[in-house]
């Protein structure tokens, strides 16, 4: 999943316009609420003696969430605000701060085994820049065949973005071409090393994770000594967490970039041409792990409208995610950008399944009542970025010209989208929440505790978040206002 208020740190496609920030380019509700009230009951609920006890009350309370229980809180690739994100410690942690659910993304490795990495280039969040000083096997695989640019089949107007955009293909008589550039949705990483030239025990023995986001403020003694994990090994843990500790923890795992993970598994022979490798291997291993039910603690995530399509096609019966991206935000109008005229619009923009197929639209045409219809026929909920449910603007700004940036936001409101979404029958996980102050609104004056209450305030059914605990804390501040 992509990472909340972007910043030239966390995305090198990052720009800073007037008026807005742009961006680069995350149920099982009834026994999952355990989770959400019954830590430290004692403390806030006045007749709280058991799990089944505190569900009944907090199910018929007084919650604006889709379903009327209290609002999850998701660990956002763990607990990366603390820990190297999307490892062992990243996880297990965040499930003992009490986080009811652990995010990952997946990839596929060149032996066709799906693996939890936020982005399948490799040298922003694992070590292997450094290894690759040591290790020749490594350093050889570094891509560095440039991509090709591929003409937009939408009219190549300026209200839909660039008309060009790069491909991995660079020869269209052969498949296995893009195994030699690294271009992702159209997002040149070329100069980097990319996740599908590794098998799952190359990954292990070779490469560590990393801190990503804010990497300059949180803890990095641990970064490259914790080992890369498979999906399997993130539902185990899930598992063990809530056998130690009594309560359902569920499973967040998003369909990341599927159509170049398909496009390098098949090129792997992971899958025959034409096939859909990595989402089938998805469905295998929800299947092996008794998740492919309504009712499982599992909810499934992606940006690409068509990968969920195309799971519940092939028979996925578990509850499902439609997340939504954005481009920055328009201080003066506190709306969403989504289409810039930089190569951002074909990763955060409009989904890239859309592009390829010649839609114009942006993601914001998901929002739209009939969007949100839309995605009911299949999904359960929607995953949209933060401004999208909570619009965010400076009084001062008086036109087009204005300058004005996150920190200068002195005006937060609900927008209409919690409200649309539950009425069409979808609940709604809003991501990412951060602790650092680079990532707060102005109006919320550097602390995190106070953006987390005017979304729980405002209904929101989840969070994504890096810090567990701040939103585990904050959540217990909202159940006590609950409680008067």
């Amino acid at each position: 999943m992509f990472s909340g208020y972007h910043s030239p740190t966390s995305c090198p496609s990052c720009h800073k316009r007037s008026l807005m920030q742009i961006r680069p380019a995350l149920p099982f509700r009834s026994r999952l609420l355990t989770a959400a009230v019954v830590i430290g009951c004692g403390q806030f609920l006045s007749a709280c003696s058991t799990a089944s006890d505190s569900f009944s009350r907090t199910a018929s309370g007084p919650f604006n969430t889709l379903d009327g229980a209290a609002p999850l809180v998701i660990g956002h690739r763990g607990l990366p605000g603390l820990y190297p994100e999307e490892t062992r410690a990243s996880y297990e942690n965040a499930a003992d701060a009490g986080a009811d659910s652990l995010e990952m993304d997946l990839h596929m490795t060149k032996d066709c085994v799906l693996v939890a990495r936020h982005n399948p280039w490799l040298s922003d969040n694992t070590n292997i820049a450094e290894v690759a000083k040591t290790n020749a096997a490594v350093a050889n695989r570094k891509r560095t065949v440039p991509g090709v640019l591929v003409d937009v089949k939408y009219p190549a107007i300026a209200a839909n973005g660039p008309v060009r955009y790069l491909s991995d293909l660079t020869n269209p008589n052969d498949q296995k071409s893009v195994l030699k550039s690294l271009i992702v949705d159209g997002e040149d990483h070329t100069g980097d090393w990319s996740i599908s030239d590794f098998t799952m025990a190359e990954l292990r023995q070779w490469i560590g994770g990393t801190t990503y986001d804010a990497r300059d403020q949180r803890p990095t003694e641990l970064n490259g000594k914790l080992p890369i994990l498979s999906f399997q090994e993130v539902i185990d843990i899930a598992k063990a967490k809530s056998a130690a500790t009594g309560r359902i923890i569920t499973t967040y795992p998003e369909s990341k970039n599927p159509i170049w993970n398909n496009a390098q598994a098949i090129a792997n022979g992971c899958g025959a041409p034409g096939g859909h490798p990595f989402e089938e291997a998805f469905l295998k291993a929800l299947k092996d792990n008794d998740l492919n039910r309504k009712d499982a603690p599992v909810f499934v995530q992606s940006f690409d409208p068509a990968s969920l399509k195309y799971l519940r096609s092939i028979g996925l019966k578990s509850k499902v995610v439609q997340l939504v991206d954005g481009n920055g935000m328009d201080f003066k109008t506190g709306e969403t950008i989504f289409i810039t005229d930089k190569p951002n619009t074909f990763v955060s923009g409009r989904p890239y399944s859309w592009t390829v197929a010649g839609d114009p639209r942006p993601f914001g045409a998901v929002l739209t009542p009939a969007g949100l219809a839309e995605v009911k026929t299949y999904a359960d909920g929607i995953g949209p970025w933060k401004p999208q449910a909570m619009s965010l603007t400076i009084a001062s700004l008086q036109d087009a010209s204005s300058k004005g940036t996150l920190a200068d936001v002195n005006t937060i409101a609900p927008t209409s989208l919690i409200s649309n979404a539950h009425k069409a029958g979808l609940f709604v996980h809003i991501f990412t929440f951060r602790n650092e102050a680079k990532y707060l609104a102005g109006a919320y004056k550097g602390d995190p505790a106070a953006e987390y209450l005017a979304f729980y305030r405002a209904g929101v059914d989840g969070v994504f978040t890096d810090f567990t605990p701040a939103a585990v804390a904050a959540r217990k501040v909202f159940l006590k206002e609950v409680e008067r």
